[in-house]
């Protein structure tokens, strides 16, 4: 399975070669991947609809129980047949719709990766595999959306999406992080099959509304909704493969996936029904303000998330079947009539629905797609989406007394909303009357066509063959929700309920549609008057928010970044005073006993220097006087080294401080000013105060580390292995040279660039000086050539 996820990244890599390679036919070869993965895919279907699961697992970073885990059960094999089974016809599509673009490559590059990216995602069982695959398919989308990378248009889309999704997979990290430290494992499987441990948990709120800003912002969920219009800047087989079964989607399947851990609580069911209703509705009503066929769609997109993410919160068998049913309907006719208007596109030049029309007699295989992708949009009988429908009904009729009403008339008008979509995107652009595009109209190559018809199809034979839909998909998929074995979940379907109340909205959201759909240039011209009334929206808040954060950013910047060094050091050494201190007093760490040792004269004697040279340098004006004092306090450091038995790190602090003090002093003589030109008695006061603060912080950390019982297991570990393992009696020198060689070489190396970027600057200023002074000196000679009366 591991090989499967990894596969759309390696042949990705390859892509950009094989292009080059094969040309007009890469797209032939390169969609045989997918078709294999879903091949090997379909073959568990049996498996899981008996009720088994399959998991893998290999070690990734073990000292962090990190495992690199894949679980498939009837929610992740249903999206891994969606995300492969469309893929396939996506390559096929983008060869035809991107022919000849000198990008192709490096277009299916991206898309093999995204989907690697998705595969992984819903099938991780470790949490923070999960996290890794979530934030890859950000970073993947992000380069399709931004595909078209010349026009600006392109680029705040991407930009937005990766800002949008990148925010929420922070907070979703957290929250799973939460959920793992209360669990105490990071596998999924097991996480979700202690559900009390989560629900009971002090930390179930905080967790969970992490969780839901995660799965939010990546399925576009009121009021993060703005973000997934805008990506329609997007070549668009990306519109068509994000929209139908992969990133849009991704977090509603989270949502799925933890349905049984976190589900079932007053929290999960408001927020998931709420946002869910609202952003179903308001992606319906802005759906009905577009007249370009891609932004309606990709407004019926949120709509119909809206719709997963109500289901799902309603739980129970009812609203959890729905979902599945819903689901796979939704991937079928969305990534269907998204490559229809990318057809219709490349076939006219134009996307605009009031500009189309006439189209079924020059585009016939269009035509015929378009018309069955949106019956099955619109619920028709015998869709597979008139039978989500009407069990999308019989889920918001059990909500219960209180919330019945409501939740029953938002999805009779999200469904209605659903119908006028159908009907402007399936049948205006070909029945209407004959309209002038900016190209001659003519169908579209084979490879545009493929996807259309088999997705149109697959959502008929859905419906006619519910039996199979309901074994092989409704009950893996419920038994996943419901966190129960696949037998022990009902999954009846039936194309024909009876005239029940279910059967009665259906035929009244036909209605509403139909009448939407009649009206739809006086609802769209309302709907357009009454957004220009109110004047802003989130994808403004969105603006608003970035040009804060950047003026922030920019005032933090002029605050904290001063260009003085003298600011960054007095900030760093408060900083670490206060925390020392700070942290000492809050755990109780301060040092008990004060006494004072016996000091010999060698010792009063650097302890002198020490103190001396420290207050010298404080208090003095000079420059040269204060690196002087400064370097007395480093000898007297190097004494004390010599005094304890330490003449290796002496010699090396006296080598040290010599270069210190000859180096500054040789710069400090090119500097003009002295101390005094910028040290008030102020100034010299504060810097007392915090060098007093530092020493005051430094000395209790030791004197509370000297008080209490060393853990002296590494200096016993360097005492018995120095001769065996390293053969060197200087304990020291071998912990330097071998033990920690790599360390060692790091700082020569970071001396060795130091030093050879000082010499050349010195050799950039000499040079400078050097063609300063060929510059002068002809100028000299012309002028003294030119006085009066030829005098040199």
């Amino acid at each position: 399975m591991s090989s499967a996820v990894i596969s759309g990244f390696v042949l990705g890599a390859l892509a950009p070669w094989l292009t080059r390679r094969l040309g007009a036919y890469v797209h032939w070869l390169l969609a045989l991947l997918p078709a294999a993965l879903f091949a090997y895919f379909a073959q568990f279907l049996p498996t899981i609809a008996a009720g088994n699961t399959v998991r893998v697992a290999s070690e990734w970073v073990p000292g962090l129980d990190v495992t690199l885990s894949f679980y498939l059960d009837g929610l992740s094999l249903i999206f891994a047949l969606l995300i492969t089974g469309i893929g396939t016809f996506i390559v096929l599509y983008t060869g035809g719709y991107l022919h000849g673009h000198h990008h192709l490559g490096r277009f299916f590059l991206y898309l093999l990766s995204f989907m690697g990216s998705m595969l992984g995602l819903v099938l991780a069982d470790n949490v923070i595999t999960l996290f890794v695959f979530w934030e890859l398919t950000s970073i993947t989308s992000f380069l399709l959306i931004g595909f078209n990378h010349t026009e600006a248009k392109s680029r705040r889309a991407a930009m937005q999406a990766l800002v949008v999704t990148g925010g929420g997979g922070l907070a979703l990290l957290a929250g799973l992080l939460i959920m793992a430290a209360v669990t105490g494992t990071t596998e999924l499987s097991e996480i979700l099959g202690s559900p009390e441990v989560l629900t009971s948990s002090a930390l179930y709120v905080p967790m969970t509304i992490l969780v839901l800003l995660g799965a939010f912002s990546k399925s576009a969920q009121f009021p993060l909704h703005f973000w997934l219009p805008n990506a329609m800047e997007a070549p668009t087989p990306v519109s068509a493969y994000l929209h139908s079964s992969t990133m849009v989607k991704a977090g509603v399947y989270l949502l799925a996936r933890l349905s049984p851990g976190l589900g079932g609580t007053e929290l999960w069911f408001y927020a998931l029904v709420v946002f869910g209703a609202v952003t179903m509705l308001v992606g319906g009503i802005l759906a009905m303000r577009q007249s370009d066929l891609k932004l309606v769609l990709a407004y019926t997109t949120v709509a119909g998330l809206g719709i997963l993410t109500m289901l799902i919160g309603l739980g129970g068998d009812y609203a959890f079947k729905a979902m599945a049913l819903f689901l796979i309907t939704h991937a079928f006719y969305k990534g269907g009539l998204f490559m229809v208007a990318g057809a219709i596109d490349h076939g006219t030049g134009t996307r605009d629905a009031t500009r189309l029309g006439g189209l079924a007699r020059p585009m016939p295989a269009t035509f015929a797609a378009a018309v069955l992708l949106g019956l099955s949009m619109a619920g028709i009988i015998p869709f597979v989406g008139f039978i989500a429908k009407e069990v999308m009904y019989e889920a918001t009729l059990h909500v219960g007394a209180t919330g019945v009403v409501l939740v029953t008339v938002a999805a009779v008008f999200g469904n209605a909303f659903n119908v006028v979509a159908a009907g402007i995107v399936g049948l205006r652009p070909f029945l209407s009357s004959h309209k002038s595009t900016p190209h001659h109209p003519h169908e579209a190559p084979v490879s545009m066509l493929v996807g259309p018809v088999l997705l149109a199809a697959l959502g008929l034979f859905c419906g006619v063959a519910f039996p199979l839909t309901a074994e092989f998909v409704a009950a893996p998929v419920m038994a996943s929700l419901n966190g129960l074995p696949v037998g022990d979940q009902a999954a009846e379907l039936y194309l024909w309920h009876g005239i029940k109340p279910p059967l009665i909205l259906s035929l009244a959201t036909l209605a509403l549609g139909a009448l939407g759909f009649v009206f739809w240039p006086q609802m769209r011209a309302g709907i357009a008057a009454i957004l220009r009334a109110i004047g802003w929206g989130p994808d403004h808040g969105y603006d608003q928010t970035i040009t804060g954060l950047e003026r922030l950013a920019y005032a933090v910047t002029r605050v904290q970044q001063t260009g003085y060094l003298r600011h960054y050091l007095m900030a760093t050494f408060l900083v670490a005073a206060a925390f020392i201190l700070g942290t000492l007093i809050w755990v109780g760490g301060l040092p008990t006993d004060f006494r004072s040792p016996t000091l010999l004269l060698p010792e009063v004697i650097a302890l002198a220097l020490l103190i001396g040279g420290a207050i010298v340098a404080t208090i003095v004006f000079s420059r040269v006087a204060a690196v002087a004092a400064v370097s007395v306090v480093g000898y007297a450091v190097a004494l004390l080294f010599l005094i304890f038995s330490a003449p290796d790190l002496a010699f090396t602090q006296f080598m040290v401080e010599t270069l210190t003090v000859v180096i500054l002093v040789l710069v400090l003589m090119r500097v003009p000013l002295e101390v005094s030109a910028l040290r008030t008695r102020a100034g010299r006061l504060r810097d007392g105060l915090i060098a007093i603060a530092v020493g005051t912080a430094v000395s209790l950390v030791l004197l509370t580390t000297t008080q209490g019982p060393l853990d002296l297991r590494l200096s016993e570990f360097f005492i018995e292995n120095s001769v065996p393992v390293a053969h060197g009696h200087n304990i020291v020198n071998v912990i330097l040279v071998d033990f920690r060689a790599l360390d060692t070489l790091g700082e020569i190396f970071v001396v060795t660039v130091a030093g050879l970027s000082c010499f050349g600057l010195l050799r950039l200023t000499l040079s400078r000086r050097k063609a300063a002074r060929a510059s002068i000196q002809p100028a000299q000679r012309t002028d003294s050539g030119d006085m009066p009366g030829g005098e040199a």
